[in-house]
């Protein structure tokens, strides 16, 4: 099927970058853009109005945790113990681990699905432990998806709420890693070839040295990316000086595991910084390795952390990508405060732009996934395209298309999705997925896992006693 988009406005992609192309048209060859232009002279099979509108690409997220990260909402908001730097990881994470269960993971799992694609998710990068179920849904969504099982030797804990400990097994590291790479032959290439799969040790102070060499080979001898998370707290950078005098980029870059197809989430507590206070050249080791970072921003942001600068990271030339890792699974907000707080951090409106940003979260994307058909329109990309409206409450007056969508718009104006070649939402409705069935789900999840959560917590504590509401009970 051959199908022409005529747009009033389209962030089309020519000479290595964005431009903006007014009142023009998309010709789409099955799941390929085949033509983008003023005109277009040959046959086609159907039409899809979209005068009036933006097409722009779909947003690429290079970090998130589909099975889990729904249930954050109404419990880690406004906490953050203070001996831990406020961070999260080490008390609000186990508590909710240990009280969730299959059943809660497959419910965030198809609730994920609907908030990804509503809030402009085309291609997503999850990281987590139900990757089976996580690419049986994405296939029936039409999400294009890059699934890896994480793995690890080693994990973290507090017996007390003060201090952060760590044990091992590295026989369960090994085989948790086998897992991981079996699981990548059984899905790759799934669902027109939308499912692939990536390897995911999951945090640089959890893997042994061996985890993440092997991790290292295995990911260069597979071809598929490498994803860890790093220099994402205090405790962690602190306990990595520790363990070896260098910061934890300074480590990898030792061990040889950066590179080009490596993805780093979240590199913000960093030598260099002053989060840190370790004179170190964190950012300048990326640049030079061509590792990728994953910047979720509103994941610290809501515990009073930032990255210090993100125009620093793109003046060096590392490339940026964006993701939402916590809740809201919103790339839409990742956009804004991504630019937000980044003004805010170097006190100049003029940097982290709306296209600095907007460009983080499709060419950078693209870029970490080694993929030039993604993140872009343009002939022989996917068609993966988002259609917001040009007139609403959130994008009139309408000049200048990514400034509105950045600082301005709103999850409403995205009207249609498009995934490869295929409409999974027309009109604000969800055409794979019963919307009002998933959110009942995430309902029904996040009451038993909050039921569950003393079983978890170091303390025994109820989740009224870990995370008290925002106001008392009404009495009377």
């Amino acid at each position: 099927m051959r199908t022409l988009i005529r747009a009033s406005h389209i962030i089309a992609y020519q000479d290595g970058e964005h431009r903006h192309l007014r009142d023009g048209v998309i010709v789409v060859d099955g799941n390929e853009i085949i033509h983008v232009g003023k005109t277009f002279d040959g046959t086609v099979d159907t039409e899809l109005d979209a005068t009036g509108m933006v097409v722009t690409p779909g947003f690429i997220n290079t970090h998130a945790h589909l099975y889990e990260s729904p249930l954050d909402k109404s419990f880690v908001e406004d906490k953050g113990p203070r001996q831990f730097y406020g961070s999260g990881l080490f008390e609000y994470l186990p508590a909710r681990s240990a009280a969730s269960d299959e059943s809660t993971a497959r419910a965030c799992i198809d609730f994920s699905m609907a908030e990804l694609i509503r809030s402009g998710t085309t291609t997503v990068m999850e990281i987590g432990s139900y990757g089976d179920y996580v690419a049986e849904k994405a296939a029936e969504a039409g999400l294009r998806a890059y699934i890896g099982q994480g793995y690890r030797d080693g994990r973290w804990f507090t017996r007390d709420g003060k201090r952060a400990e760590w044990e091992w097994d590295f026989e369960a590291g090994q085989a948790a890693f086998q897992r991981a790479i079996e699981f990548i032959d059984r899905i790759e290439g799934k669902a027109n070839d939308r499912i692939r799969g990536f390897l995911t040790p999951m945090q640089v102070d959890t893997c042994s040295e061996e985890l993440l060499r092997q991790s290292r080979r295995q990911a260069t001898e597979m071809g598929v990316p490498l994803a860890l998370h790093a220099s994402q707290s205090v405790v962690e950078f602190i306990e990595m000086t520790r363990r070896h005098g260098l910061t934890p980029i300074e480590w990898l870059q030792e061990i040889g595991f950066l590179g080009p197809d490596v993805i780093l989430g979240h590199a913000i507590i960093i030598g260099g910084g002053t989060w840190a206070n370790y004179p170190a050249d964190d950012i300048g080791i990326l640049a030079d390795t061509g590792t990728n970072v994953a910047h979720a921003v509103w994941v610290f942001a809501r515990r009073g952390i930032a990255m210090e600068s993100f125009s620093r990271y793109q003046d060096r030339g590392v490339n940026m990508t964006l993701a939402t890792d916590t809740s809201p699974q919103s790339m839409l907000e990742a956009l804004r405060w991504a630019a937000v707080v980044s003004k805010i951090m170097d006190r100049s409106t003029e940097l982290a732009t709306a296209a600095d940003v907007f460009d983080a979260a499709t060419l950078g994307g693209a870029k970490a996934l080694g993929r030039d058909d993604l993140g872009r329109i343009a002939p022989g990309a996917k068609a993966d395209m988002l259609f917001w409206a040009g007139q609403s409450l959130w994008m009139t007056p309408l000049r200048d298309p990514v400034r509105n969508i950045v600082y301005n718009a709103e999850a409403e104006d995205i009207r249609h999705v498009m995934i490869d070649g295929e409409l999974v939402m027309r009109d604000h409705r969800l055409i794979t997925i019963d919307e009002d069935s998933v959110v009942a789900g995430l309902q029904e999840a996040g009451e038993r896992m909050w039921a569950r959560l003393p079983e978890g917590d170091w303390n025994n504590r109820t989740v009224d006693e870990l995370s008290p509401n925002a106001y008392k009970p009404f009495e009377g």
